[in-house]
Parts: structure tokens; sequence; C-alpha cells
């Protein structure tokens, strides 16, 4: 095959090429037709690990996954195609994001990735990518606002709560029970056993210790909301009978003190990287075996316990003003990065608005403001190192958003879908996302929907706040 025929197929670095044709050689000996070759490396190319024990085709999934050797940063030769293999879902996918994802599998630790169909334009790996790399951790690749995630509360109240006299004390528990925005805290100090966990991990913790404890319990700003809604339950799950449920549902993360990690961490990782493209200076690495890198991994543990603990005072605090006990609850990080076994090796798994979707676990893929959350069962497909989307994904910046779009038309689209706006920014209505429904129907491989939430009373910062996601 020549040159423009394999890089066609995906195969642009040199060794490929060669490994390429030598395994078409092979296979042509042992009978097989054209079709059959060039389907084969097509296969090779997406997924090298399903053929490290072909008969023909090992020595080329073998050369597309073989650690790089030790050396400066470089990006590998050639067309972006010949760089580490990436699937993605969805359709009609922003190209600046799939040639975000593109450079980031253009890393030598980059071993494999997937993108999600939610997938839309981040710094570094775009929101929506997940990056398995060799030894290796990328602040940019688990983002600013670390341990990001979703938390669901199936509360004791009739979902008819949300239509009569009670939908006030539902409002109330709302309004003084959290708070949102860059400087958003609490006048009476809230606690949690997190803040006894050990904040000297990292300078940026130790230092901003007293600014996590003054935001504990609260949401920030940006994409992040508390709501009430309805749980809607197709089948008996989380100890549930089938039926539909009054549920809480909240998105929020590490506040500022994440952010001032991942803003460190990465300005160190590009002081070890020397040589980095340009475009590259986000994907910046830090080696496993370093101080800066075991740092940045506590710190980002810490921050985990943090975005939990958050959480878990929102839910517990609302739940306690309403009087009614928690039924069963679901939580999941999207902002992280994890030590994982896949294509039968160690590698660090970075997902970026990427849910964890192993076999068998439980989360939350949330929509707009007026559609629906999908509570989600991952299938533990490999292909997507086991992740699904973390939400429906944005089609409008919020630059564009202020520009183009009204509030009259959103809150006729928020008053059909029963939704009252307790408040929130021009930028968050539901015009900026993708449909949810749609974004489901292309990741149904990823994992299986159980039951869906139908947001009713929901409160984001205010308009103008500046952005924390």
């Amino acid at each position: 095959m020549n040159d423009k025929q394999l890089n066609k197929l995906g195969f642009a670095d040199r060794a490929a090429k060669e490994a390429a044709r030598r395994c078409v050689k092979h296979g042509e000996a042992r009978g097989m037709s054209s079709l059959q070759i060039r389907k084969a490396l097509g296969g090779v190319a997406r997924n090298p690990g399903r053929y490290r024990d072909d008969p023909v085709f090992a020595p080329l999934a073998e050369a597309l996954t073989r650690a790089p050797k030790p050396g400066g940063v470089r990006r590998r030769e050639g067309a972006l195609p010949g760089g580490a293999p990436f699937r993605q879902w969805g359709r009609n996918l922003d190209p600046k994001a799939v040639l975000q994802m593109e450079q980031a599998c253009s890393l030598p630790v980059a071993v494999r990735g997937a993108l999600m169909p939610d997938a839309h334009v981040g710094y570094g790996l775009p929101i929506g990518g997940v990056l398995a790399a060799e030894n290796a951790v990328i602040p940019y690749a688990v983002g600013v606002d670390i341990a990001c995630r979703m938390k669901l509360s199936v509360l004791d109240m009739a979902p008819s709560a949300l239509e009569d006299e009670r939908a006030e004390g539902l409002r109330r528990a709302i309004e003084t029970e959290t708070r949102f925005g860059i400087g958003a805290s609490f006048m009476r100090q809230r606690n949690h056993p997190v803040m006894d966990e050990d904040w000297s991990v990292s300078p940026v913790t130790r230092q901003m210790k007293d600014k996590a404890w003054a935001q504990l319990g609260t949401s920030g700003s940006g994409n992040h909301f508390v709501e009430f809604g309805e749980l809607h339950l197709g089948k008996a799950v989380l100890g549930l009978e089938a039926g539909i449920y009054l549920a809480l549902l909240s998105h929020s993360g590490s506040r500022g003190v994440g952010a001032e990690v991942c803003r460190h961490y990465s300005k160190t990782a590009r002081s070890l990287c020397k040589g980095l493209a340009p475009e590259l200076q986000h994907l910046a690495w830090m080696p496993m075996e370093t101080g800066e890198a075991l740092e940045y991994w506590a710190a980002m543990e810490l921050m985990g316990m943090y975005a939990a603990a958050n959480h878990e005072l929102i839910h517990r605090h609302i739940a306690e003003h309403l009087g009614v006990p928690v039924l069963a609850e679901v939580e999941n990080h999207h902002n992280f990065a994890w030590k994982e076994q896949h294509d039968g090796r160690t590698v660090i798994v970075h997902r970026k608005g990427a849910t964890p979707a192993a076999k068998g676990v439980l989360g939350i893929i949330p929509g707009s403001m007026a559609s629906r959350a999908y509570l989600v069962r991952g299938l533990g497909n490999p292909d997507s190192l086991e992740s699904v989307s973390h939400g429906a994904g944005r089609v409008i910046s919020r630059t564009q958003a202020k520009k183009i779009l009204s509030w009259s038309e959103a809150l006729k689209i928020l008053q059909e879908n029963k939704v009252k706006l307790l408040s929130g920014g021009l930028d968050e209505v539901p015009a900026v996302y993708k449909d949810i429904e749609t974004v489901m129907d292309c990741q149904r491989d990823l994992a299986e929907s159980l039951g869906y939430f139908r947001p009713r009373l929901v409160k984001m910062a205010p308009a103008g706040e500046r952005p924390e996601d």
C-alpha cells in the first residue's frame, strides 16, 4: 500500500507505516483479500489493543501501543491521526473539539482516548474528552473545576409537593440552604470532617484551607445548579419500586481552591515539558514518579473529598430544612483522573467532562434546566475507556448566548416545561445545550438508562456571575 492510502487509514508515523506494510504482506501470503486487509488495518488504527494476539496484525498493534522512549517532548510525526488512537461518539461534533482530541492523542504519553457525544471545546483536552496516559498526569486534562460532580437524593415527600402550597416550602429550602457565585459563603460557617483531612499535602491547599472552609457547602457559578424535580423510575432500582418520586439534584465541584490547584500544577507541568508546541501548552504533563505529580495527585484526591462534602452539606441541610428523610442517593465525579487497568496495562485515565461508566456503576447525566437528566448504569464498554458523557454539551458559547438569545424566548420554554427558575444567567438557558435525547441515543452502548429526572424548581448563579466551570 502507498503512503496516501496508509495516511487515509490513520497511519502517518513512519514506524507505523513500515509495520503496516509488513502486516499487509503477511496477510496477502495467508490469502486475505484486499478488502479484508483494509478493514483489519482500520480496526487496528481504531483499537490496537484488540489486535495484540492477532496472527497477522499483532506487530502493528504493538507498534501503535508501544510505550514512548524517554527523552525530550515531541509531537508525533505527520498528520495527527498518527498519534494514539481514539474513538468518538455522537453526530456533528465540533471540529475544534475533535482537533483538540487529536492533539491530546499526539502526546508521547498518550495511550488511547475517547470523545463523548456532548463534546465541546475546552482548555487542552476538550470537554467530553477521555485520555489514558502512560505514567503521567495532565492537570488540564482533569480541568479547572477538579472533581466537579453530580448528586441525586430521593426524598420521602410526595412529588405533588411541586404543584401545591408546599412548593413555597421547597423554594425557601433552596434559597435558604444554598449559595451561588464566586464569593459565595454562609454567615455561619458550615462544618464537615473533610476539613480535618491533611490540607498540607500541597502548598496550594495549605494556603487556601481557610477559603475552602468559608466556601464549604456552596455551589459556585457557571453551569452549577441545585434543583427539585420528579424522578421517574421505570423499574425497581436504588432499593425503590418503580414510580415517580420527589428528588433533589445538584451539580458543582471544588470551588476556588480546586481552580487554583489546577492553575498551579499546570504551570509546574509546563516547566517540566520544555519544547511543547504552543497548541499543546495546556496539555503539559508530570511523570507520576516526580514529587510534583505526587503533590498534585494528593491535592486532586483532597479536592474530590471536598467536592463530595459540598454536595453532602447541600443535600443534608435542604432535607433537614424540609424535615424529611432521604430514601436513596447517587453521585459521581466527572472531572478527575483515575489509575485503571485497560488493554492489560495500568494507565492514568483523565475524564474531563465525562462520567465513569464501568459495568454496573451508577451515574447521572443532566440535560438543561428544561430537559431531562438521566440516571444511568455503566455497561463497561472498553472502547470508551468505560466512560459516558457528563451532560448534553454546549452548542452556543456564553458570549454568543448573551448576544443572540433573549429572556422572553427562554422563559417561554421554561413555562412550557413547567420549570420555575429562581435565578440563573442567559448563558445557561436551554437553547445553549444540545438535545439530551440525541446525546443519549448516541451512547446506548456505553450506559443504560434506569430512569430520568425532570427539573421543576431550578436555582443557579445569578446573571452576570463569572463562570467557574
